[in-house]
């Protein structure tokens, strides 16, 4: 599901392949960062981080608890 206009609240990341998460605005809870690759994890953390350092909006899709996609607005 997409959450839109959204502000990323804080992310936090491991130095372990693929362990990287965000807290969403009006989204309950930490929510793991995962595609099918560690270079996605990197892409959407990073993505995340630079909307969360800057005060920029995202979109982001959620599913099964995970961020799986993530649009800076």
């Amino acid at each position: 599901m997409w959450h839109n206009d959204k502000s990323v609240v804080r992310t936090h990341a491991k130095d372990g392949t693929m362990m990287a998460w965000a807290i969403v605005s009006d989204v309950a809870g930490w929510k793991r960062i995962r595609t099918t690759s560690p270079d996605g994890v990197a892409n959407l953390h990073l993505l995340l981080s630079a909307a969360l350092a800057n005060n920029r909006k995202v979109d982001v899709f959620i599913a099964g608890n995970e961020i799986t996609q993530a649009t800076l607005r």
